[in-house]
């Protein structure tokens, strides 16, 4: 009887909370039906079915939330016959049932770690599914190739990893990415060293998928006082993964800091120019008028900076740097519950303009959460920008597994020294937060003198 599983939906979704049941009991189900919303860490994302049938229980009420892997509704005959699992932690870990979550970018999102002691016994066998052998099933065939989701594939491929040798846990005997990832793992992924040999001389070719270093136990949470006019509020999926994953990167990558205060007037300027042109367009065709950002500017500048220094486009992979060929610049959005990061792919071949567009659109679904997970993965650096909110100067949290983020500040005017005379112009503040086990200080020195350059000369960005 085809049972349905609460999918992997990100590289760092432990658990999925039950949304909206789109389908109800006695419904008939076919191949490909949403048949529910399942909150992730990230987003609201929709569950596809991978079974015709007839939906004949559901087992997870709306609201609650169950680890990967732990069956979630039953699709039947229609007559009835099916029974609940008898426990949920038989069911493998399930990858994603949507096509969006087979992402072909690489992989820059860290491995979800194992769930706490708290969530046992449920959660316990899908993340030992992950992390232990598949079960000893033989890999389905076609006929022609061994049966695989398309991100098995591509990860498989990346690695020079053959298919047939590689036992699938899906639905019939598919390979899914965990299964991948583990016979990579099998083949001799060695312990991360200590940061102080991470870093080779010279970045490598990407072989595997990124794969984050142990993780120290987390220390027990601080038992709070309250008073009466305190007001406990229990922290969303968003948020808690956010916390999670902020605590690994300051604990896990020795972070240092490198700032330059770039000559702005020229950035301001081609802006202006930039937005005037779009107006006029705009009016042309008797359409709203659309802006860039000085954010957008920076985007583009940031990527050309990375096509010029690809040392700097790398993650790091304990044993291993992963370089990536591909320039995908996550962008930070703040949302009311936490914090995530839509993705600019391929930024260097893209024009201000349509990273203006890609940018905005992505933001304002991202607010709705309604972004696919191949829209919030897969980036290779990423910027942060707090000058709309007044903020001169910060430093930013490395996104992990990438090297490196980009901390930018407002845009503001201030006297400054020009030619040997003070003078009034613009100035903005850039820090480069940088993961000492992939880069060094002169490395990322030169990759942000060069980026301060194309922010001071936006027509070299812009060409």
């Amino acid at each position: 009887m085809p049972q349905v599983f609460m999918p992997r939906l990100s590289d760092t979704m432990t658990e999925g909370t039950v949304s909206t049941w789109t389908k109800g009991v006695g419904d008939r189900i076919e191949k490909g039906d949403v048949i529910a919303e399942i909150e992730t860490d990230k987003a609201t994302m929709e569950l596809e079915a991978y079974d015709a049938g007839v939906l004949e229980q559901i087992l997870v009420d709306v609201g609650k939330t169950v680890p990967i892997g732990e069956v979630i509704a039953v699709i039947g005959d229609g007559s009835g016959a099916a029974t609940a699992p008898a426990a949920a932690s038989t069911a493998p870990v399930a990858e994603s049932t949507t096509p969006a979550a087979e992402s072909t970018a690489p992989a820059a999102a860290s491995a979800a770690p194992a769930p706490s002691p708290a969530a046992e016994p449920a959660a316990v066998a899908p993340a030992a599914a992950a992390a232990s052998a598949p079960t000893a099933t033989p890999p389905a065939s076609n006929g022609k190739h061994p049966l695989a989701s398309p991100l098995a594939r591509n990860i498989a491929r990346d690695a020079g990893l053959d298919l047939a040798t590689v036992a699938g846990s899906g639905p019939g005997g598919r390979i899914v990415r965990a299964d991948v990832e583990h016979a990579i793992a099998t083949l001799g992924t060695a312990s991360a060293p200590s940061p102080q040999t991470a870093a080779p001389a010279a970045p490598v070719a990407a072989v595997a998928p990124a794969v984050a270093p142990a993780v120290a136990p987390a220390a027990p949470a601080v038992e709070l006082q309250t008073g009466p006019d305190d007001e406990e509020i229990a922290l969303n999926n968003v948020r808690r993964i956010t916390a999670r994953r902020l605590v690994e990167s300051m604990q896990q990558a020795p972070h240092f800091y490198l700032t330059s205060v770039v000559a702005a007037d020229g950035l301001v300027a081609a802006r202006a120019r930039i937005n005037e042109g779009l107006a006029a367009l705009a009016a042309s065709r008797g359409e709203a008028a659309t802006k860039v950002s000085v954010n957008d500017i920076v985007v583009k500048a940031v990527a050309v900076a990375l096509r010029a220094h690809p040392e700097v486009n790398v993650s790091f992979g304990g044993d291993k740097l992963i370089l990536h060929h591909r320039i995908h610049v996550g962008v930070a959005v703040a949302l009311p519950d936490g914090l995530i990061v839509p993705v600019i792919r391929d930024a260097d071949t893209k024009t201000v303009t349509q990273i203006s567009a890609e940018t905005r659109d992505l933001a304002t679904r991202a607010r709705s959460g309604k972004l696919k997970v191949d829209e919030f993965t897969g980036s290779t650096f990423s910027v942060s920008n707090l000058g709309m909110f007044g903020v001169d100067q910060f430093t930013a949290v490395i996104n992990p597994p990438e090297a490196a983020i980009l901390a930018v500040g407002a845009t503001k005017q201030e006297p400054v020294v020009r030619d040997g005379q003070v003078v009034v112009g613009y100035t903005m503040a850039i820090t480069l937060s940088v993961d000492h086990r992939a880069l060094d200080g002169a490395t990322g020195a030169k990759f942000l003198a060069d980026l301060t350059a194309l922010l001071e000369n936006p027509l070299a960005t812009l060409a």
